[in-house]
C-alpha cells in the first residue's frame, strides 16, 4: 500500500482539514521555500479559512503570506523567526491576533507537551519513498539537516512530505522514518536550490568585524574555557565565521582537542572538524553547500532535532553542554538584555532563533556587535524588545571595548589580567552617543502584534504597532 497522493490539494482532502486548525512548517529550505506558499495556495482553492500558520521560520520568500491573511484564510502566525517582508506588514497590525514568538527550543517543547497542537505537518524532504521515509541530505534540493521537522513529524495528527525526488522503497539514512508519515506529494520543485543554501558563505572584509572576531577569540582563551574537550557555537554572520576562523588557527596552534561545535553550520565549521579542533559537529541546521556535504558523507557530522539541540524541557539538550557562544544583536541596554526581534524602527525583522536557549546554557554567551549602525547606537537605556534576556549574558564585544555582566566578576578579574579592553556598559553608551547622538524615544501604537516567549513558555515582552 502506497502514501503516494496526486496532489497538495488531495493531501489537505484526505487529512480533513478544517477551517480554524493548526499546519506547521519548518524552514531548512530558507528563503527558497515553495512549499509553505504551495500549500496556502491549494488551502485557499479549498475555501478553507482562519489557519494557523506554526512555522519554524518565515522568509522573505513567504511574502504571500500576507495576501492570505488578507483574504482571511490565515488567522495566525507561530513562529521562531520573521524577516522584514512578512515583518512589515505584521508590525502595521494586518493580522487580527498577536504572532506568537518561541525559541527554537521552546518550539519543539511546546509541540512535544501539547500546548502547541499542530493538526497537519507539512515537511518538504529533498529525497523520500513512497512510504514517507525522507531526508534533506541529498538530492537536488538538498538542504541538510530536518532537525526543526521533528517534532512536528512525531506529534502533528497528520503528517504529509513533500518532495521532488521520489526513490525506491526503503531510502537508506532518512532523517524522519515512515512510522511519522501519512500522506506522500511529489511535486515539481520544493524550492530554489539557490535561497536553500549558499554555495560559499564567507568572513567578513570589514576592519570592523575582523578586530571584533579576533578580540572574541581573546575573550574565548582568557575565560580559561579553551582546553580539551572545549564545545563552542556561533551563526553564519561574517565576524561570527571570522572568529570561527581565528579560533580554528588557534586551537590547531595549540593543539586543542575539542568536544563538539553547533550552530548554523557552515563550511567554516566543517574545516574545523576536518582540522581535528572538535571531535563532532551537531547540525540541526546547515547554512552552506559545504555542510550538506559533510553531512551526507562524514558520520562525525550529527544530524540532531531540535529539541535535542534546545529544549528546555527534554532530559537533557545539547545547549546546556556549551562552553561559549557568539550571538549578535540589534540593541542591547545597560541592564544587558538583547533584542534580535525589531530594528531601529520598532518594525519586526527577526526573532531569537535559538539565540536565547544558547545564551541560557553556555558557560560563556557573548554578545559581537559593533557599537553603532546607521548612526544607531547599539547600547540604550531599555531595547525596544526584549529577546533574550541579560541574566543570560555575560559579555557585550564591541569594537571599542567589552562591558562584562556585573554577575561575572570570575570574567571581569580574568580579562583584566589578560589586558583585555574592558569597559563598563555604560562607558559604552556614552562612546555611542557621543559618536551618533542620542536617539529620540520611538513611538508605537497601542495594539500588541505579537508575544515574545521565552523558551520556558512564559511572556517577556510585547511588540506593538508601528505608526
Amino acid at each position: 500500500m502506497t502514501k503516494l497522493v496526486a496532489s497538495l490539494t488531495e493531501a489537505i482532502q484526505k487529512c480533513g482539514l478544517k477551517d480554524h486548525m493548526t499546519i506547521s512548517f519548518h524552514h531548512h529550505l530558507r528563503n527558497g521555500d515553495y512549499v509553505l506558499n504551495s500549500v496556502l495556495d491549494a488551502v485557499r482553492s479549498l475555501g478553507i479559512k482562519d489557519l494557523t500558520v506554526n512555522a519554524s521560520s518565515l522568509f522573505d520568500v513567504h511574502e504571500p503570506l500576507l495576501q492570505h491573511i488578507q483574504e482571511g484564510t490565515v488567522g495566525g502566525i507561530e513562529t521562531d523567526y520573521m524577516g522584514k517582508a512578512v515583518g512589515e506588514g505584521i508590525s502595521h497590525g494586518i493580522l487580527a491576533k498577536p504572532v506568537v514568538f518561541r525559541t527554537h527550543g521552546g518550539r519543539p517543547a511546546s509541540i512535544d507537551t501539547g500546548r502547541s497542537h499542530i493538526d497537519v505537518a507539512f515537511i518538504a524532504a529533498s529525497q523520500a519513498d513512497e512510504q514517507g521515509n525522507c531526508t534533506g541530505k541529498y538530492g537536488k534540493s538538498a538542504c541538510g539537516a530536518l532537525g526543526y521537522a521533528m517534532s512536528d513529524a512525531a506529534h502533528a495528527d497528520k503528517v504529509v512530505v513533500v518532495t521532488d525526488e521520489l526513490v525506491p522503497y526503503p531510502l537508506g539514512g532518512f532523517s524522519i522514518p515512515e512510522t511519522e508519515v501519512d500522506y506522500v506529494v511529489q511535486v515539481e520543485a520544493i524550492g530554489d536550490p539557490k535561497g536553500i543554501v549558499s554555495g560559499t558563505t564567507r568572513i567578513t572584509r570589514d576592519p570592523v568585524g575582523l578586530r571584533m572576531a579576533d578580540m572574541a577569540v581573546k575573550v574565548i582563551r582568557a575565560s580559561g574555557l579553551l582546553r580539551d574537550g572545549f564545545s563552542f557555537q556561533t551563526g553564519a554572520g561574517g565576524a561570527s565565521l571570522a572568529a570561527a576562523v581565528f579560533l580554528k588557527d588557534l586551537m590547531v596552534e595549540k593543539k586543542i582537542k575539542g568536544s563538539f561545535v553547533m550552530g548554523g553550520i557552515t563550511g567554516y565549521l566543517v574545516d574545523m572538524l576536518e582540522a581535528g579542533c572538535f571531535q563532532n559537529i551537531l547540525d540541526v541546521q546547515c547554512f552552506d553547500l559545504k555542510a550538506v556535504e559533510s553531512l551526507a558523507h562524514d558520520p562525525r557530522h550529527v544530524e540532531v532535532s531540535a529539541s535535542h539541540y534546545a529544549s528546555p524541557l527534554a532530559k537533557s539538550s545539547i545547549v546546556d553542554s556549551l562552553d561559549a557562544v557568539i550571538l549578535g544583536a540589534t540593541q542591547v541596554d545597560v541592564d544587558f538584555n538583547v533584542n534580535v526581534h525589531t530594528n531601529s524602527q520598532g518594525v519586526i525583522m527577526g526573532g531569537s532563533g535559538g539565540h536565547s536557549d544558547a545564551a541560557a546554557g553556555a558557560k560563556l554567551a557573548m554578545i559581537v556587535a559593533p557599537l553603532s549602525r546607521a548612526r544607531m547606537p547599539l547600547i540604550v537605556d531599555r531595547v525596544q524588545t526584549i529577546s533574550t534576556p541579560g541574566k543570560s549574558i555575560d559579555v557585550i564585544l564591541t569594537q571599542r571595548g567589552i562591558a562584562v555582566n556585573p554577575q561575572r566578576g570570575d570574567l571581569l578579574s580574568k580579562f583584566k589580567q589578560a589586558g583585555l579592553p574592558v569597559r563598563s556598559i555604560q562607558e559604552l553608551k556614552d562612546m555611542a552617543e557621543q559618536i551618533n547622538g542620542i536617539p529620540q524615544p520611538l513611538q508605537t501604537g497601542d495594539r500588541v502584534v505579537a508575544k515574545v516567549e521565552y523558551r520556558d513558555g512564559t511572556v517577556i515582552d510585547e511588540i506593538r504597532n508601528v505608526l
